[in-house]
């Protein structure tokens, strides 16, 4: 059996870019130990713009590169775009169906996904409940989702899940050597960035707060919640 430390690690976040500029220097770690990371876009961002030139199509196309692009820097196994218009994620059968599919798919020990009792978003509150209640019960219970089983994917009980962005965090990860691939990570969502320069200095100043608080290491929070498997 695989261990929760070695197994795959399934990031599901609304939009491209939540997960890099969160949580990217963990993504980085996890794939440095040799675990397997994939990404499940629920959107691609077609409304993260205030450019009237833009169009809703052009800019889930550039976003869904900048994720690709992201997911390079960082060694993912796979990106995967689910395409829910970005503002109208909704919490429905269908949805949590297609994630419980990837879990019973890549059977990951974590799942990172996004806090839904913090304000904020509405789809990241969305896409963290239908993603909580998809790791438990659902894609554990053998008369959930019946097809998938007849498919041949069966049952399969995730460890923990990681929430981001919680104003609860418990779970600190030391991401100080894998700093610089963060920030490239980052840097590849061009279309969200409108001031490169001031967006790096604004990125190096809070690491070096962060440094001086945690006696010179950086770390990325997270609140864990771990299940009985």
């Amino acid at each position: 059996m695989t261990t929760v430390e070695a197994s795959p690690v399934l990031v599901v976040t609304a939009h491209p870019d939540d997960a890099d500029f969160s949580s990217a220097g963990s993504v980085a770690r996890w794939v440095a130990e040799g675990r397997d990371v994939i990404y499940v876009l629920c959107t691609s961002g077609d409304k993260g713009s205030d450019d009237p030139n833009m169009t809703s199509e052009r800019l889930a196309a550039t976003r869904e590169q900048e994720q690709r692009n992201a997911g390079a820097v960082l060694g993912l196994k796979d990106v995967i775009f689910l395409r829910y218009p970005d503002g109208g994620v909704e919490e429905t059968p269908e949805f949590r169906g297609q994630i419980v599919k990837l879990i019973r798919t890549y059977r990951p020990g974590i799942v990172v996904t996004q806090d839904p009792f913090r304000w904020q978003h509405r789809d990241h509150r969305t896409v963290g409940r239908v993603a909580l209640d998809a790791c438990f019960p659902y894609a554990r219970d053998i008369f959930h989702y019946p097809e998938h089983i007849k498919e041949g994917l069966p049952t399969h009980k995730v460890a923990e899940v990681y929430l981001i962005g919680s104003a609860e965090a418990d779970t600190q990860i030391d991401v100080t050597d894998y700093v610089e691939t963060r920030m490239k990570a980052a840097r590849c969502h061009v279309s969200q960035i409108r001031d490169p320069e001031a967006f790096e200095e604004r990125w190096r100043k809070r690491l070096e707060e962060a440094k001086e608080k945690n006696e010179g290491r950086i770390t990325e929070s997270f609140k864990k919640v771990v299940f009985r498997v």
